[in-house]
C-alpha cells in the first residue's frame, strides 16, 4: 500500500535491494522469502520480539535522489505481486516527469506531493467511523489479520508484549486481544508459536503468582491450560481479558454482542495507542460501575468524574470524595465507603452557583434543588467546564421537559457576581420523594384497582392505633420518630445523605409505613418510575387478553403465591399480582415469567401500589439479581457458586461436609431466588428484604454463611442430604421478628417444627447482627470478581448440559456414536458463532432466540452449511460440492425458513455416513428431485409438476419423519393460545416411531433432473482411487438408464393411442416416428474420464440380442448422434418382451457411448425451458424411476463397494476443527534456514 513519506537514514540495514532506478529502490526484508539461513533466523525475531513493521510488510519501496543521503518511504507490501504492482505504476508514470527536473528538492518535493494525491484519492470514498485509531495500532491490527488469518470483521482491542510458558521455557512474542479471540505469537530463533483461543471456549481466567509462574495470567479451555506473564502492566492487561470474556459469556447468555458505544463523548484526537474499541469498553466498564453503585437506569452513562469535597451539614465536615457527572445525575461517594454518599437527580436542581473562593473553601460550587436542600462542593480542579456540563444537561432536561408540562420549572445557573436569584417558582409537576404524588400517574387503572393508589397491607390489614399494641407498639413508635429525625437532619427523598447512620437504621428494621417509600429509595425504582409515567398502565392495557407461555406460567403459579396471606385469598390481590406480573413479561419476554417471581412480587404488593411493584420488580430482576430469572436462573447459579467459595473461606470445616451432601445447591436457589421468603416466616424474612435493598446481594450472602454457622454442629454429624435439609428447615422456620405489629402470617414449612424437641426461637435482628460482626469484611468490588469467575463457569457448564441435551435428543439409529455427536456439535455451535463474531447481517445472528429449546438455539444458514458440508461431506464432488451443498440444505430445510438445526445438519450427515447402498442412493435420488432441485438447475417448476403433483409430502422435507422438532412458540406474539404441553408429546411420541419411505411411492425423474444426477455422480467419483473403474461404471450405468427411460417412454406413448383406435387411419399418427430428436447424452468434466477424449471414431460393438431393451411396437432409440440410433431397426424389431426394468450386461455398452453430443458438467445450466444442447432439447415424456436406476447401479460392483465402503468422519472433523480455530493449540515447528 502507498505510505505517507517518511525519512529512512539507513536505508540498506537488515534490507536486501532487488530493483532499483535513478530515483526508487524496491527491498525485501532480510530472511523473507528465499534463503536467509542465520542473518534471517536473527532478523526474523528481531521483528517479533521488536514489533517491527517488517514482519507484515517485507517488501517496500524507497525514493531516492543522487547526492542526498536520505530516502524516503513511499509503498510497502506484504506480497512480492503487490510490491511489484507499485513499483510499475512508478516507472510508467513518474520516471519520465522527474527526468526533467533538475532541482533534486523540487523531485523530492513532486514525489511526496504525488504519493500524498494518491492516498486522498484512495481515501476519498471511505467513510469516516467516528475515531480514527492511531497508525500504531492500526499496523498492529494488520499484522493480527496477516498472522491468525482473521476477517475484517474481527477488531482488534489491544495488543501487549509478554511471555508464553509452552513447558518450562518462556517463548516471548506478543499477545493480541481481540472481541472474540486470544491470540499469541512469538518466532525466537527458528521456532514459531502461534496460539489462538476463542473467548467463549474459556472456562476459568486468573490472575496468580508462584514459583514457577512468577505474577502471570492463568487462561484454562477444555483442552489446554496456558500461562502468560512478563508483562508491563499486567493489571490492565487482565481487566481486558476479564472484560471480554465476559462478553463472550454474555454472547452465550442471550446472544449479545459487542457493539461500539456510539453515545460515548470522543475525544478530540485519539490516544497514541489505545484503540477505540479499547476506549469503548474502558467507558462500559467505568459506566457498569457507576450504576451499580448509585443503583441507576441501565441507560445512563457517565460523562466524567472529578476529586472534590462535599460539606456535610450534619457533622459540619469537608468530607473528600469523587463528583460523577452523567446526562441526568449529579453523585457522590466518600473515599471512605460508608461516611457519605449522595444521589442529585438533574430534574430536582433548581439552581448551579459558583461561590466565591477563598483559601478555606477554594474553588467552591452550590447546587440547590426542589426541596429547599443546598449541596456545597469545594476543591474541584475545573469548576468552570463542569459548571458548563451541568449547563448543558439542564438546557437539554428543560427542553424535554417543555413538551411535557409547560409549568415544569426551569433550573438556573447563576454567576457569583450576578445578582442574586429571585424567589423560587412553585414547584415542579414531577414529584420529589415517593411520598408525594406522582405526576402522570393517574389513568383508568387507578380508577378501577385501590391497588393502583396503596399496598394491599394497608387494604388488608386494619391495624389499632399503637398504644394498643403494647411493647410492639412502642418499639414501631420509636422507629419512626428515629428515622423522621434522620430525615430531618439528612434530608428526605431521592437527594438524602446516606451514610453509616442510615444503614443502622435498615439493620434496626424499617416501619412498616415507611418501607415501601425507602424501598423505592434504596432500590433506584423511584428514578424510573418518575422518568416514565404511564408506562406501566400502558404495559397493562397493551397485555391484556395476551396469551403466550409466560401468562400461562402466571396463572398456574398466581394461588401459590403467598397463600398464607389474606391479601392473596381474595381476587384483589391476584388481579393485582397477575397483572404485575404480566406487564412484565410484556416488557421484558427474554425474561419473561420465572418461577419465585410470583413470591417476590407478592411481598412486593403488599408495600406498595402496583406500579410501585411493577418498577420494584424491575429493579430486582435487571439491576440488582442480574440473569436471576432467566429460563436457566443463570444468576442464581452463579451466586451459589460464590455462596460455596465464601463458605471453603470462612467456614473451611463444613465446607467439604456440605459438598459430599450435596446441601448447598439444594438449599440456595431457594434462599437467593426469593430473598428467603419462601424458607422464613414472612414478618423476619422482609427484614432481610430490607437490608437487601440497602446493601444489595451482600447481605444475602453473609445471612446465608450465619445459618451455616449457627447449625455447623448439627449440619457436621448429619449421615445424608435429607437430614441436613430437615436441620436448616426446622431452624428457618424459627427465625422471628418479636418487633413486628403485623399479625404472624402462618408458615407453610412449620410442619418441620413438629417434634418432640422443636429447636429455639432466633430472632432476625440477632441473626443479621451476627452476620455483620462475623462476615461483614465482604466487599461488593470482590463479590463482582467472584461473580466473573463463577459465571465463566456456570455458562460453560450450562453449555456442556446443552450439549449432552441436544445428543439426547438425537434419535438412536441415527447411526453416530456420542463421542461424533459431540464433535459434530462443537462444529455446528462455532460455525453459528462465526455469525455471530462477523456477520450481524446474516439470519442466523437476527434469529437465535435463547428462550427456544436447545435443539432451536443454534442454527445455520446456507453459505455456513455450504462450508461444513464441503470439508465433512464423504461425498467430495470438487467444484460440484457447492451445487450439491445448496441441494442438500433446500432438502433438510423443511419450514423453509433459510436455516437448519443441529438435529437436521446431523440426520444429513447421517444419511451419506450411514445405512446401505439404497438409504445412500435414496438421498441421492431425492437431492435431484424438487424441492432439493431448484428451478435454475431444472426444467420450469410447471413442467415438473406433471411428475409430482401426485406427491404432496413433497411440499415438506422428504425427511419429514425423521425431523419432526420443537418449533418456536410463534403464537407469543400472535395472540394466539399456543399448543399445550400434551400437542408436544404427541409430537415427540411420533417423532420416535420407525417410519421408512417406500421406494415405489417416489416419484419418477425425468430427463433433465436424471441429467444432473449423472453430473452429480461424475463428479463424486475425481477423488477416488477406483477412479476410473468408477467412470467407466457410472458409464455404462447411465446409457443403460437412458435407453430404459427411451423404451418406457415409447411403451407408454402407444398405450395412450389405444383409446384412438376406432377412429380412421388417415388420422392416426405412425407407429415409428424416428425424426424427433434423441435425448441429452452426458460425458464426465473436462479433466474426468480420460477414456473419452481417447478416440472419436471408435467403433460400437453390437449388443447381444438377449440384453437388449426394447418396447412394444417401436425400437429401443440409444446414444449417438441425431442422425443414427444406437442399435438397428433389425435388431430391435425382433424383441417384443418388456418389464418395469431390464438388466444389462456391465461389457454390453461401452463408454465410449457418451462421447458425442455430452452436456458439459460443473458449469452452469441455463433457464432449461430456453436452452437446447447441440440441437436437440430436453425429452419432457421422458422418465426413469428409482427402482431402475437402483438395479442397474446394483450390476455394477464397483458402484456398490463405492457406496457401501465406510468412511471416519472424527478425521474430517479434525480437520474442520484446525479450520475453525487457525490453531486450535499452540504448534511449534522448526523453520530450516526460511525465516517468515
Amino acid at each position: 500500500m502507498w505510505l505517507c513519506p517518511e525519512e529512512v537514514l539507513v536505508a540498506n540495514a537488515l534490507w536486501v535491494t532487488e530493483r532499483a532506478n535513478p530515483f526508487f529502490v524496491l527491498q525485501r526484508r532480510r530472511g523473507h522469502g528465499r534463503g536467509g539461513g542465520l542473518t534471517g533466523l536473527l532478523v526474523g525475531t528481531l521483528d517479533v520480539v521488536l514489533d517491527s513493521s517488517a514482519r507484515v510488510a517485507p517488501y517496500r519501496i524507497l525514493h531516492q535522489t543522487q547526492d542526498s543521503q536520505v530516502y524516503w518511504t513511499v509503498a510497502c507490501g506484504s506480497t512480492r505481486k503487490e510490491i511489484t504492482k507499485h513499483w510499475e505504476w512508478l516507472e510508467n508514470n513518474l520516471l519520465q516527469t522527474l527526468s526533467i527536473f533538475d532541482n533534486e528538492e523540487d523531485i523530492t518535493t513532486f514525489v511526496k506531493g504525488k504519493i500524498h494525491g494518491i492516498i486522498a484519492e484512495e481515501n476519498k470514498n471511505v467513510q469516516p467511523q467516528g475515531d480514527e485509531d492511531p497508525g500504531k495500532f492500526k499496523e498492529a491490527e494488520l499484522k493480527m489479520r496477516k498472522q491468525f488469518g482473521m476477517p475484517e470483521g474481527e477488531k482488534l482491542v489491544n495488543y501487549y508484549s509478554c511471555s508464553y510458558w509452552k513447558g518450562h521455557v518462556p517463548r516471548q512474542g506478543w499477545l493480541y486481544l481481540t472481541v472474540n479471540h486470544l491470540c499469541f505469537y512469538s518466532f525466537l530463533l527458528g521456532k514459531e508459536v502461534s496460539l489462538v483461543v476463542q473467548w467463549v471456549d474459556v472456562t476459568r481466567l486468573e490472575k496468580s503468582a508462584t514459583l514457577l509462574f512468577p505474577e502471570s495470567i492463568h487462561v484454562d479451555t477444555r483442552d489446554q491450560e496456558l500461562f502468560f506473564s512478563m508483562f508491563l502492566n499486567i493489571g490492565e492487561t487482565f481487566k481486558l481479558m476479564e472484560q471480554l470474556a465476559n462478553l463472550a459469556m454474555r454472547q452465550l447468555l442471550d446472544n449479545e454482542g459487542f457493539l461500539e458505544d456510539k453515545v460515548l463523548p470522543r475525544p478530540a484526537r485519539p490516544h497514541k495507542n489505545i484503540s477505540a474499541l479499547k476506549r469503548d469498553l474502558d467507558a462500559q466498564a467505568k459506566n457498569e460501575y457507576y450504576r451499580a453503585r448509585f443503583r441507576l437506569p441501565r441507560d445512563e452513562r457517565l460523562d466524567g468524574h472529578t476529586s472534590c469535597t462535599l460539606w456535610t451539614p450534619f457533622n459540619k465536615l469537608h468530607i473528600p470524595g469523587q463528583m460523577f457527572i452523567s446526562s441526568n445525575y449529579i453523585c457522590f461517594a466518600s473515599k471512605e465507603e460508608d461516611i457519605c454518599h449522595l444521589i442529585i437527580p438533574l430534574r430536582e436542581v433548581t439552581i448551579v452557583e459558583k461561590a466565591d473562593s477563598s483559601s478555606v473553601l477554594p474553588s467552591p460550587l452550590s447546587i440547590s434543588t426542589k426541596n429547599k436542600m443546598t449541596f456545597l462542593f469545594a476543591n474541584l480542579r475545573d469548576r468552570d467546564f463542569l459548571v458548563q456540563r451541568i449547563s448543558d444537561f439542564l438546557q437539554k432536561m428543560s427542553s424535554k421537559q417543555t413538551g411535557d408540562s409547560s409549568t415544569g420549572r426551569k433550573a438556573s445557573v447563576v454567576d457569583p457576581a450576578s445578582e442574586p436569584s429571585k424567589a423560587l417558582q412553585e414547584a415542579s409537576i414531577q414529584p420529589t420523594s415517593p411520598t408525594s404524588p406522582c405526576g402522570g400517574r393517574q389513568n383508568s387503572l387507578a380508577q378501577e384497582a385501590p391497588t393502583a393508589f396503596q399496598g394491599l397491607l394497608k387494604l388488608f390489614q386494619r391495624n389499632a392505633p399503637m398504644e394498643d399494641l403494647g411493647a410492639k407498639g412502642a418499639k414501631e413508635k420509636m422507629k419512626e420518630e428515629s428515622w423522621n429525625i434522620h430525615f430531618f437532619e439528612y434530608g428526605r427523598g431521592m437527594c438524602m445523605y446516606r451514610t453509616s447512620g442510615t444503614r443502622e437504621l435498615v439493620l434496626k428494621g424499617i416501619p412498616e409505613g415507611l418501607r415501601g417509600e425507602l424501598w423505592l429509595l434504596f432500590s433506584g425504582a423511584w428514578n424510573e418510575m418518575v422518568t416514565h409515567p404511564g408506562y406501566y398502565a400502558e404495559l397493562v392495557e397493551k397485555s391484556t387478553g395476551k396469551y403466550s407461555l409466560a401468562t400461562e406460567e402466571i396463572e398456574r403459579d398466581l394461588h401459590r403465591s403467598m397463600p398464607e396471606h389474606p391479601a392473596f385469598q381474595n381476587e384483589l390481590g391476584i388481579a393485582a399480582l397477575r397483572r404485575v406480573l404480566t406487564a412484565y413479561a410484556f416488557r421484558n419476554p427474554t425474561i419473561g415469567y420465572c418461577q419465585a417471581m410470583n413470591i417476590v412480587t407478592s411481598v412486593l404488593l403488599l408495600y406498595g401500589s402496583e406500579e410501585e411493584a411493577f418498577w420494584l420488580l424491575v429493579a430486582l430482576c435487571e439491576r440488582m439479581l442480574p440473569d436471576y430469572y432467566n429460563t436457566r436462573v443463570v444468576g442464581a447459579l452463579v451466586d451459589q457458586g460464590i455462596f460455596e467459595e465464601l463458605t471453603r473461606d470462612f467456614l473451611p470445616q463444613l465446607s467439604e461436609k456440605m459438598q459430599n451432601l450435596g446441601v448447598i445447591a439444594s438449599i440456595s436457589l431457594s434462599w437467593f431466588l426469593t430473598l428467603f421468603l419462601s424458607v422464613m416466616p414472612f414478618e423476619s424474612a422482609v427484614v432481610i428484604v430490607d437490608c437487601f435493598f440497602y446493601e444489595g446481594i451482600k447481605v444475602v450472602l453473609q445471612v446465608a454463611l450465619a445459618i451455616l454457622d449457627a447449625n455447623m454442629e448439627q449440619l457436621l454429624g448429619c449421615s445424608d442430604e435429607g437430614e441436613a435439609m430437615t436441620i436448616l428447615g426446622r431452624y428457618l422456620d424459627n427465625v422471628v421478628n418479636k418487633q413486628s405489629v403485623s399479625p404472624p402470617v402462618p408458615h407453610l414449612h412449620a410442619l418441620l417444627t413438629s417434634g418432640d424437641n422443636p429447636p429455639e426461637e432466633v430472632d432476625i435482628f440477632d441473626l443479621l447482627k451476627v452476620s455483620y460482626e462475623k462476615f461483614s469484611s465482604l466487599r461488593a468490588y470482590d463479590i463482582e470478581q467472584m461473580r466473573f469467575k463463577q459465571r465463566l463457569k456456570v455458562i460453560q457448564s450450562l453449555e456442556d448440559t446443552a450439549k449432552r441435551s441436544m445428543v439426547r435428543a438425537i434419535p438412536g439409529d441415527i447411526g453416530f456414536s456420542v463421542e461424533e455427536l459431540e464433535d459434530l456439535y462443537v462444529v455446528f455451535k462455532a460455525k453459528h458463532l462465526e455469525s455471530q463474531y462477523w456477520g450481524n447481517s446474516r439470519p442466523t445472528s437476527v434469529h437465535r432466540d435463547p428462550s427456544l429449546p436447545y435443539l432451536e438455539q443454534y442454527r445455520i444458514d446456507a453459505s455456513q452449511f455450504q462450508e461444513l458440508f464441503a470439508s465433512l461431506t464423504p461425498w467430495a464432488c470438487g467444484a460440484h460440492t457447492p451445487v450439491l451443498a445448496g441441494r442438500m440444505f433446500r432438502f433438510l430445510d423443511r419450514n423453509k425458513d433459510s436455516l437448519i438445526n443441529f438435529k437436521e445438519f446431523v440426520t444429513g450427515m447421517s444419511r451419506m455416513y450411514h445405512g446401505d447402498l439404497t438409504d445412500k442412493l435414496k438421498v441421492l435420488y431425492r437431492l435431484h428431485l424438487p424441492p432439493a432441485l431448484s428451478p435454475e438447475e431444472a426444467e420450469s417448476a410447471l413442467e415438473a409438476t406433471h411428475y409430482f403433483i401426485e406427491d404432496s409430502s413433497l411440499e415438506a422435507s422428504p425427511m419429514a419423519p425423521d425431523l419432526d422438532l420443537y418449533l418456536p412458540w410463534e403464537a407469543q406474539e400472535k395472540g394466539i393460545s399456543p399448543p399445550n404441553y400434551q400437542h408436544y408429546l404427541q409430537m415427540w411420541a411420533k417423532e420416535k416411531e420407525v417410519q421408512k419411505d417406500n421406494i415405489k411411492d417416489f416419484p419418477k425423474m425425468n430427463q433433465e433432473q436424471f441429467i444432473e444426477l449423472c453430473k452429480t455422480l461424475y463428479n463424486m467419483f475425481s477423488e477416488d482411487s477406483m477412479e476410473q473403474d468408477l467412470y467407466h461404471a457410472i458409464a455404462t450405468v447411465a446409457s443403460l438408464l437412458l435407453r430404459i427411460g427411451e423404451v418406457g417412454k415409447r411403451f407408454s406413448a402407444q398405450l395412450g393411442r389405444k383409446p384412438r383406435d376406432s377412429t380412421s387411419e388417415e388420422d392416426q399418427p405412425p407407429a415409428f416416428n424416428p425424426p424427433h430428436d434423441p435425448p441429452q447424452e452426458l460425458r464426465p468434466p473436462a479433466l474426468g474420464y480420460p477414456q473419452a477424449t481417447a478416440g472419436g471414431d471408435t467403433q460400437l460393438r453390437k449388443v447381444p440380442q438377449e440384453s437388449q431393451v426394447v418396447g412394444k411396437g417401436g425400437s429401443g432409440e440409444g446414444l449417438g448422434s441425431p442422425s443414427q440410433d444406437l442399435m438397428s431397426d433389425d435388431e430391435t424389431k425382433d424383441d417384443m418382451s418388456m418389464s418395469s426394468y431390464s438388466v444389462v450386461s456391465v461389457g454390453s455398452l461401452q463408454c465410449e457411448d457418451l462421447t458425442n453430443h455430452t452436456v458439459p458438467v460443473g458449469r452452469e445450466v441455463c433457464s432449461p425451458l430456453a436452452t437446447t444442447h447441440s440441437g436437440g432439447s430436453v425429452d419432457t415424456d421422458w422418465s426413469i424411476s428409482f427402482e431402475q436406476i437402483l438395479a442397474s447401479i446394483l450390476t455394477e460392483s464397483v458402484l456398490v463397494n463405492f457406496f457401501e465402503k465406510r468412511v471416519d468422519i472424527g478425521l474430517k472433523i479434525k480437520a474442520q476443527k484446525k479450520v475453525e480455530r487457525q490453531f486450535s493449540t499452540s504448534s511449534d515447528h522448526e523453520h530450516s534456514g526460511v525465516s517468515g
